[in-house]
């Protein structure tokens, strides 16, 4: 099949890795999640994602401009880190995630973990999973809240549709979020998530003592991001979204 998005690796180290993503959704709770966690392991970006219709944006690292799709890995945990900075549109959301679940079956991969946000407005800092598969759930159901009934749009929710039609496992991990505005609270949570199944021990201290600075910082992102993805939400289900 032809595709309008190419993922260039340089070198993975790692024969049979997790999978985990990360595009700016409600809250931006996964991209603030993935950011601390590829910061607090000193990763090094060891590829990225090119994608035709991604929003004109250049990404600055320490003055340095890189790609705003980027690939990750940390070898001691076995987990691979698709991180995007950019929101992306809705009409090369189905090309970037047919690519990216192909990838990820080329390279053996175990599973795809996303992370994400869910508003439910009651403030109860919950995390909430789901998965593609009955048994996947087993892995998530004693760390987080499994999510029975609802939906989930968004570049987060096409993942796992993708999953399914192509029978590959799919997980999500949600953290519970007021609405659009930054929340390194939620991602803190789905992070402490992450550290009991993948047993890792990833400190969350500084995302909450420099909530404030990261909300102020993400502000015109997650304001671009509610443009992409803002839509009408009945009232017997949680607004979801990636």
């Amino acid at each position: 099949m032809q595709t309008d998005t190419e993922i260039i690796v340089e070198k993975l180290d790692i024969k049979n890795p997790v999978i985990v993503t990360s595009f700016p959704g409600i809250g931006l709770v996964g991209t603030i999640a993935s950011a601390h966690l590829i910061t607090e392991f000193k990763l090094k970006s060891v590829g990225y994602i090119d994608a035709k219709n991604l929003p004109p944006i250049a990404t600055l690292l320490d003055g340095i401009v890189v790609p705003p799709i980027r690939i990750y890995q940390l070898t001691d945990n076995e987990i691979v880190f698709i991180h995007s900075d950019v929101p992306i549109k809705e009409e090369i959301v189905y090309d970037l995630v047919h690519r990216i679940v192909e990838w990820a079956s080329g390279i053996n991969a175990k599973k795809i973990y996303s992370m994400a946000g869910v508003a439910t407005f009651e403030g109860k800092n919950r995390v909430f999973g789901a998965a593609t598969r009955e048994e996947l759930l087993d892995e998530l159901k004693e760390h987080v809240e499994i999510f029975k009934t609802g939906t989930i749009s968004g570049i987060a929710g096409s993942i796992l549709n993708e999953c399914v039609i192509r029978r590959f496992p799919g997980l999500i991990l949600l953290g519970e979020t007021y609405g659009f505005n930054p929340d390194p609270r939620a991602a803190a949570q789905v992070i402490e998530a992450l550290n009991k199944i993948f047993g890792m021990d990833v400190g969350t201290e500084r995302l909450i003592k420099e909530a404030e600075f990261i909300e102020a910082q993400m502000q015109k992102l997650a304001e671009e991001t509610k443009v992409q993805e803002e839509k009408p939400v009945t009232k017997e289900e949680f607004p979801m979204f990636g």
